[in-house]
């Protein structure tokens, strides 16, 4: 059974915050990891957006990518492509949208009973084609794509590396809430 952080009156809040803090940064720096491919850049940033839902849970998971998508929003550069604002108005603005509410899913459904790798990985499979729903129509919407070359351009080239993604997240969720847990004992 997965660890839940340790709900204190007097540290839930800072442990709570922290922990959305680190996963805004997690994904800050994998969208530094960026491979040019076309329309949609490949970077790590799936990885930390599961892996935020899946050791915060729904709710904080959730906030943490809030938190990365309202940065951005204020124009700081810390998109794949560093265009600030402007990335929310751009064909891979749903992708961004998109990690708000994939680590929401991903985290609820870890929380309601993925007690084993391949339950999470599942959720995080579903967490993905949250990623993709958003980013599909965005992409058509603003690149003027049928829906054929929009989902070949957006989805295809990414469909195995992020189940792998999806894969190394939920094998790591139970560390994650572990090396939580640990500092917020002491």
């Amino acid at each position: 059974m997965l660890r839940t952080l340790p709900q204190t009156r007097d540290q839930s809040l800072i442990y709570r915050l922290a922990g959305i803090a680190v996963f805004t940064i997690l994904t800050i720096l994998a969208s530094r990891v960026t491979i040019e491919i076309g329309v949609v850049p490949f970077t790590l940033q799936p990885l930390a957006v599961l892996l935020s839902g899946m050791v915060l849970g729904g709710r904080d998971g959730f906030l943490s990518q809030l938190a990365y998508v309202g940065l951005i929003a204020l124009g700081a550069p810390l998109d794949a492509r560093g265009l600030g604002a402007a990335a929310l108005v751009g064909p891979t603005a749903g992708y961004l949208i998109g990690f708000v509410f994939a680590a929401g899913v991903a985290g609820y459904l870890v929380e309601r009973g993925a007690a084993r790798v391949w339950q999470r990985w599942l959720a995080g499979v579903a967490g993905i084609v949250v990623i993709y729903a958003f980013g599909l129509v965005i992409l058509k919407l603003n690149t003027g794509m049928d829906w054929g070359a929009a989902w070949n351009a957006g989805v295809t080239p990414f469909i195995a590396p992020d189940l792998v993604k999806a894969l190394i997240a939920a094998a790591l969720t139970e560390s994650g809430r572990a090396l939580l847990m640990r500092g917020s004992i002491q």
